[in-house]
């Protein structure tokens, strides 16, 4: 009760002299500076809100346009040919208001209304140049003078020193495309799978779909484009995403890995203080927007309105569909370990705790002896298994009183901790299995000991290593790489550690302890939770999960084969899938929409004709010189296609949106139906490395990331997620089920790694591969 204690600013008895009321100043003086830092945050984002809402002008270049036309006025000439005049007819006559004053009065509103035109025009030309995407397909090296003249423009009018925020009102609308266009695009990309009385056939229900249904529900679909920011996110967001009723563990969250080679400290604590310090600091710097604004060739903004999301968000559960709730600056973290909960403040006074402080109030956390309450310990399976048992749940047991309050404070936190008492990391005798556990530990850890349904959580090793696992309906992974890279990158480089491995700084004896939560689990909600983790558990088992690096080369040598990194991966997964299954496959490869206002993702149809073509070649024992232009030509196809994605003429999120006006039309298209349905059984997705200035690969090369990954997206296909470090080295996540005899995550990663090299002899026959010593030792390596 300790906590509650120091939480009474004031306390008072009845006497017979009267009330005697005894004030705590302690209390009092926290409440004044929580107050003061509250406030400071507010008159922050009102700056912010200002220096973004008249971008890509300025607040002070409103001064310099009243100077120059009073100036102008001064010098007898009137700019404004004669709307001042105007103005100050209709100003209300005031006794106390001159002439002269009034004229001033009306200049100045002059000005204003003026300066506000031409930051609406300057958004406008913004807004139709970033809309010109032409540069894209352009050949690399060899710019045009059209885009060289577009560059210079988009740099003129995109202002100086832009917010996070800036350029959201700039971006222009993600276009919808022709039907006529979707569908023929969907069409070729079927053709390699289908056998031709089945394409056939597709193509007969396409056709009729184009000339009747299709063209009814584009003008619906147009409607929403010229009304809506985005005519894709916020119906992706609702359909694919929150009300899914199946478990979200696995199916849907992802997780990021810490450093593949190093462990900055083994002190578990340690490592937690410095790590959630740092999250503190890059949400400072999110709330005063000072992270710089993602762009692409330095010049071309995408949006960031997935940030806002990122802290203080939770994903809330309903019988239909599930929400995202997103509070305000939380100013504690929830954290789980050994079946209890706590809450943790991270701030004293108006002062974010330093990493020392919060190691030693997480090893207070360590040391509590205090056994979990009844029905505690496996309280967060109801976040693993299916939404609607949990929805109903929360209702019937956390609605009121005790549960109510512990349960807003986990998801009202800024984000969610766990302390595990696992060793995890590339270790021990056999380190590639061990990165295997490693990666089902950050997917679903016991099923019972992440919150999965927090914006992200943060887990912490007895080891030292740490990892993420996010949920994926608020934001797309680039988003939380983004945050994973910076937190990564300022443990290790900014905050470090001192010579026993403790975090720096000094401690504030007085803190007070974390606080415990408290349940009142009854038998009922027991029952629930153990017929949720029973769902969950056998998800996890039936996870078949394999993490490699591949060192044998990397992007630098596919570059100098004048080949794309990523186009060559594709192909190689291909080429791994085909070897594996004897057949090509419906293969996804995520890419983003961001350069449109609140784009998310489309998907890139990476099985080509281009590319079965080039396979069916290599298989079929074709001569080098075929094969090695087929593989080009697969690899422009496959980079045509990925730029098409990213600039709003991509083939699925537009036959989405037409099946879900459909359905709000009550009409049914049989063509519609069948495309929704076919699975993804090659789900794959390439994490970049976003913030590159922020690691030192050449003097730290162990200083990487080993990425992170995703489940599998059908029961008898493969998730593969994918991230290119630095010029040598590519790692590999590979996620499929146990209870498909046909996949399997060890075999399907071999035929990677030999496609990879394969591919590198087609391209550059003057290349030695690999011999079995070398081969042998990589996997000692790894």
């Amino acid at each position: 009760m300790a906590e509650a204690h120091q939480a009474v600013a004031f306390q008072f008895t009845v006497t017979p002299e009267g009330i005697d009321l005894q004030l705590s100043h302690q209390a009092l003086t926290e409440i004044y500076l929580s107050g003061l830092r509250s406030w400071k945050k507010k008159l922050i984002r009102l700056k912010n809100g200002v220096i973004t809402g008249v971008y890509p002008a300025s607040p002070s270049s409103w001064l310099f346009v009243v100077i120059a036309i009073l100036a102008t006025m001064y010098m007898r000439s009137d700019p404004s040919m004669g709307l001042i005049a105007k103005i100050q007819e209709h100003l209300p006559v005031s006794q106390s208001l001159s002439a002269q004053c009034q004229t001033v009065v009306s200049a100045v509103l002059f000005s204003t209304l003026l300066w506000f035109s031409l930051i609406f025009t300057m958004r406008m030309c913004l807004k139709q140049l970033l809309s010109y995407h032409h540069w894209m397909f352009e050949q690399r090296g060899k710019m045009s003078n059209t885009t060289k003249v577009w560059v210079a423009l988009v740099r003129i009018f995109s202002g100086r020193q832009p917010l996070l925020y800036s350029y959201q009102g700039s971006l222009p609308n993600q276009p919808v495309p022709a039907v006529k266009d979707t569908v023929k695009r969907y069409l070729e990309s079927v053709r390699p799978l289908m056998t031709p009385d089945e394409f056939e056939r597709m193509t007969s229900l396409a056709t009729q779909f184009e000339s009747s249904l299709g063209n009814r529900l584009q003008w619906y679909l147009k409607l929403k484009a010229l009304w809506a920011s985005n005519y894709v996110s916020d119906w992706w967001e609702e359909y694919i995403y929150l009300r899914g009723r199946s478990p979200i563990m696995v199916n849907s969250n992802y997780y990021g890995m810490d450093f593949l080679y190093v462990t900055p400290t083994p002190i578990q604590a340690a490592r937690a203080g410095n790590t959630l310090h740092a999250f503190l600091m890059y949400r400072r710097k999110l709330n005063r927007e000072e992270l710089k604004p993602w762009l692409l060739m330095s010049s071309v903004p995408c949006c960031s309105y997935q940030f806002e999301r990122m802290f203080d968000s939770c994903r809330i559960p309903g019988t239909i569909t599930d929400t995202v709730q997103h509070w305000q600056d939380s100013d504690y973290v929830a954290v789980y370990h050994r079946g209890r909960y706590f809450r943790l403040r991270m701030y004293s006074s108006s002062r974010p705790l330093s990493p020392r402080e919060i190691e030693s109030q997480l090893q207070r956390i360590l040391d509590d002896p205090s056994p979990p309450s009844s029905g505690e310990e496996k309280l967060g399976a109801l976040t693993a298994g299916d939404r609607i048992p949990w929805a109903k749940a929360r209702k019937e047991y956390f609605s009121l009183g005790v549960n109510k309050r512990s349960l807003d404070c986990i998801e009202k936190a800024a984000f969610f901790v766990t302390l595990d008492d696992d060793e995890q990391g590339m270790m021990g005798e056999d380190p590639a299995a061990s990165l295997d556990r490693y990666a089902k530990s950050l997917l679903h850890g016991k099923c019972y000991d992440r919150w999965f349904d927090k914006s992200f959580s943060v887990v912490i090793y007895k080891n030292g290593k740490i990892g993420l696992n996010a949920e994926h309906s608020w934001a797309d992974a680039p988003v939380v790489a983004h945050l994973w890279e910076y937190v990564l990158a300022t443990d290790s480089f900014q905050l470090g550690y001192n010579e026993e491995g403790h975090c720096k700084g000094e401690v504030d004896a007085s803190l007070p302890r974390p606080q415990r939560l408290s349940w009142d689990i009854t038998p009922e909600c027991q029952e629930q939770i153990s017929q949720s983790l029973a769902v969950a558990q056998a998800l996890a088992d039936d996870v078949d999960f394999h993490v490699f690096s591949f060192r044998d080369f990397g992007k630098g040598r596919i570059k100098k084969c004048r080949i794309s990194p990523d186009a060559y991966i594709q192909l190689a997964l291909q080429l791994a899938y085909y070897r594996d299954r004897g057949m090509f496959c419906l293969t996804y490869e995520a890419s983003m929409t961001r350069l449109f206002r609140e784009g998310r993702t489309e998907t890139v149809r990476s099985c080509s004709n281009e590319s079965c073509a080039f396979i069916k070649a290599l298989e079929g024992g074709e001569g080098v010189e075929v094969c090695r232009r087929l593989l080009r030509q697969a690899s422009e196809k496959h980079q045509n296609l990925y730029k098409h994605a990213m600039t709003g003429a991509g083939i699925d999120r537009h036959l989405f949106c037409l099946y879900v006006v459909s359905k709000y039309l009550g009409v049914d298209s049989p063509f519609l139906k069948e495309v929704l349905s076919e699975p993804w059984h090659l789900s794959t997705s390439q994490t970049p490395v976003q913030q590159v200035e922020l690691f030192d690969m050449v003097n730290h090369p162990e200083y990487i990331s080993c990425g992170g990954g995703f489940g599998p997206v059908a029961d008898d296909g493969y998730g593969v997620s994918y991230i290119i470090m630095g010029e040598n080295m590519m790692n590999f996540h590979i996620s499929c089920k146990h209870s498909c005899p046909q996949t399997s995550s060890h075999k399907y990663g071999g035929q990677i790694r030999q496609a990879l090299l394969d591919m590198l002899q087609l391209l550059c026959p003057d290349q030695r591969e690999p011999s079995r010593t070398d081969q042998s030792q990589t996997k000692k390596d790894l």
